[in-house]
């Protein structure tokens, strides 16, 4: 497991299949700010409920110059009818190969009903526009994660 970001470390740039056609990279959104929100599984409760929350923010984000992206270690295929069943205008990017998701602090140990076992960790990264990690938070409860978001980004 790789180290936790935080901020002023350089974002690891990659590349993955996305939603919405082709593949995302994050070195092509220089010169704008990058929401980066690493989630377990789509379609699942907790899941949903945090992406349609992006959704419903993503014009005020996006007009205070945040773009978003989910990732996941979903195949692409799942993530496509899950983007369109809930109308996620942002793209969900996959990283079955949990390359990404490891270098970038959000692959560990995490318990769930009072189990210990190894997965994915809901965190958020904002990258600002030169790069650089502006805030982290690994570990987040789904519910009222954006909302404490946009309040710590400043974005009303």
């Amino acid at each position: 497991m790789a180290d936790r970001l935080e901020p002023g470390d350089l974002a690891p740039d990659f590349t993955l299949p996305a939603t919405h056609g082709g593949s995302w990279t994050l070195s092509e959104h220089r010169g704008r700010s990058v929401v980066v929100y690493f989630y377990p599984a789509a379609g699942t409760p907790g899941c949903t409920t945090q992406a349609c929350d992006f959704r419903d923010n993503l014009g005020s984000l996006s007009a205070a110059g945040y773009d978003v992206v989910g990732v996941s270690p979903d195949p692409l295929a799942k993530l496509d009818a899950w983007s369109a069943e809930e109308q996620l205008p942002f793209p969900l990017a996959s990283d079955t190969e949990r390359g990404v998701v490891q270098r970038w602090g959000a692959w560990g140990e995490k318990t769930m009903y009072g189990r210990t076992t190894t997965g994915l960790l809901r965190s958020t990264v904002v990258v600002g526009p030169d790069g650089v990690v502006t805030h982290a938070s690994y570990n987040v409860k789904a519910t009222g994660h954006v909302a404490r978001l946009r309040k710590e980004l400043g974005v009303d």
